[in-house]
């Protein structure tokens, strides 16, 4: 409790940082037995292992007539998914304005058109650890709280931030090309409010202790709700100071350590994952000391890294970037992906790539069909941000005159990277099933991200499923087969050792542990790897390595004397 109090003293001063520790402490007390007796009572609540596995999905990415997209939601992962994934992370379930999800009403309400909470803890049962997502920088122009602002409420008077006109935010760093501020009327006149990435999400003002007491409750409301992971979204931004960049500044790794404080008293089995799409230096400063800040931080520069490697056919740039990833401590660790809800981040791969680089993936990603969202620079121009298109037509050009088995082939090989990686592996659903881009769903909405967005008719997913021969059926039957020969090899250790090897220009080459090699070829050529120990066989098939790689093929290689623990799955 002393870190507490130590960090409202840093942020508040004392008299107000006392005053606020009194607040918390009776909120720590009010929540924590009933978290821990919730908690002790379901399964799941271990240290993350080599078993470990994040599923990433919409609450209605799977869609039945007549029933809460919830439940449906809940039945489609117990029945295909509960030997592949340990955790699924939820997005955004409550009642919102835009953003799909992400300008939220009210964080403490599911929204009715998916179910309820008892819904929500239906996804997760017996089987599956839960992460909300705490949308906390900023809050709907909808909500009840920036209403009582925009009425001059007096309590919520303090809760927004408000900037005289003439202020100068020209340095704001920010993903947006949209202005930094927006003007409300009030009774009281005009005002301009901080909303970093739209009219409709307004930031939350945390100089006022009152904001920081009300989304600790939140927070410890989701922990209490059944969430054992809580991913803070966008928070790099929360804390606003004029006349800098506004981007990771001290007091928002000050709040950051002081969750941390917070739920390692309250829950300490919880983990904290921070969302920072930045440079990978920035972005892994969300570790703080390995202790004291996020549990797991997105790996942002991986998409855009294994994307150059598989449109250059080489893996010299991956494989340098990777021989430099350290973990700060045995209680910190990434969380790797490829792609998400939101696009494919090419901020976090500058400085590893050249601009000319980065520029060839904004080129290629239009090739494919896919769009590209831009962020304001300080001095007044605009950059590629964000590439907005599925992960398999990034890869895969739609248009291109090659076979479904080289497609697949190519995907696959890429996730097998992400899923070798130390650290968790986490999937996008419609990764994990082979989606292409939703081109209907940007002539509906108007949004480029609706590009990966669809949701799906399960009856249609299933029959698909269905089919062996289907796109969806053959990548599903693959990275489950990837999955599930991870889930069985301590090698793996989400914490353990990673040794990046040399081998082929066009192989990315992993050593993990001292028992499993993983080599995954990313050109379109087949390669001879010069590994010469005998008798080293695949973990998923079993079959004896003869030094040869197929294009695209993956091969994750365990020594002839484990040949007996190999795991049992079909062949590829």
């Amino acid at each position: 409790m002393n870190k507490i109090l130590d960090h409202l003293i840093a942020l508040y001063g004392d008299e107000l940082g006392r005053a606020t520790f009194a607040r918390l402490q009776s909120l720590i007390a009010n929540y924590r037995s009933q978290i821990l007796a919730r908690r002790s009572a379901v399964s799941g609540q271990q240290p993350l292992t080599y078993r470990d596995a994040l599923l990433i999905t919409y609450p209605d990415q799977v869609r039945a007539p007549h029933e809460p997209p919830l439940q449906t939601l809940a039945d489609f992962c117990a029945r295909h998914l509960a030997e592949l994934v340990s955790t699924i992370h939820l997005l955004p379930f409550y009642p919102y304005s835009s953003d799909d999800g992400f300008s939220v009403i009210d964080y403490r309400a599911v929204h009715p058109a998916l179910g309820t909470w008892d819904d929500v803890a239906r996804v997760g049962g017996a089987q599956f650890r839960l992460m909300f997502d705490a949308v906390i920088n900023h809050i709907s122009a909808q909500s009840a709280w920036f209403q009582a602002f925009l009425r001059d409420d007096p309590r919520y008077r303090d809760w927004f931030i408000v900037v005289p006109d003439g202020a100068d935010v020209s340095r704001v760093i920010r993903p947006r090309t949209l202005p930094v501020l927006t003007r409300f009327e009030t009774p009281s006149g005009a005002k301009n409010v901080w909303t970093t990435f739209s009219a409709d999400q307004v930031d939350l003002n945390y100089r006022n202790p009152a904001v920081l007491v009300e989304i600790v409750e939140t927070l410890l409301f989701y922990l209490a709700r059944g969430a054992s992971w809580i991913r803070l979204d966008a928070i790099a931004f929360l804390w606003k100071e004029r006349g800098t960049t506004c981007l990771h500044l001290p007091q928002t790794h000050r709040l950051i350590q002081l969750l941390r404080a917070v739920v390692d008293v309250v829950a300490p089995s919880t983990i904290l994952v921070t969302e920072t799409n930045v440079p990978h230096a920035d972005n892994v400063s969300y570790f703080g000391d390995g202790t004291n800040e996020a549990h797991l931080v997105y790996n942002f520069a991986l998409p855009p890294l294994v994307l150059h490697a598989f449109h250059t056919g080489e893996a010299r740039t991956l494989s340098r970037w990777a021989s430099e990833l350290k973990l700060p401590s045995q209680q910190a660790t990434f969380l790797n992906f490829l792609a998400s809800h939101d696009g494919v981040g090419l901020n976090p791969a500058r400085g590893i790539l050249r601009d000319e680089e980065i520029d060839a993936l904004v080129a290629r990603a239009l090739a494919h069909g896919g769009l590209v969202s831009h962020k304001a620079n300080p001095e007044g121009t605009a950059s590629p941000y964000e590439l907005n298109i599925v992960y398999y037509d990034a890869l895969n050009d739609p248009n291109a005159p090659e076979s479904l088995d080289t497609q697949v082939d190519r995907f696959v090989c890429a996730h097998a990277i992400m899923l070798a990686l130390v650290g968790v592996p986490a999937i996008y659903f419609h990764s994990l099933f082979g989606s292409r881009n939703w081109r209907a769903g940007v002539a509906r909405t108007g949004q480029p991200r609706a590009l990966h967005r669809e949701k799906l008719a399960r009856a249609a997913l299933e029959r698909e499923l269905g089919e062996p021969a289907s796109r969806r059926a053959r990548v599903f039957t693959r990275l489950a087969q990837l999955l599930r020969g991870r889930a069985a090899s301590p090698a793996f250790d989400p914490y353990g050792e990673m040794r990046v090897l040399d081998l082929d220009p066009a192989v990315f080459a992993l050593m993990r542990g001292e028992e499993v090699l993983c080599l995954h070829n990313v050109s379109a050529q087949a390669r001879r790897v010069p590994w010469e120990r005998p008798g080293w066989r695949d973990l998923c098939t079993g079959q004896l390595f003869d030094g040869m790689l197929s294009p695209y093929q993956v091969r994750w290689l365990r020594a002839g004397r484990d040949e007996n623990r190999r795991v049992k799955t079909p062949a590829p």
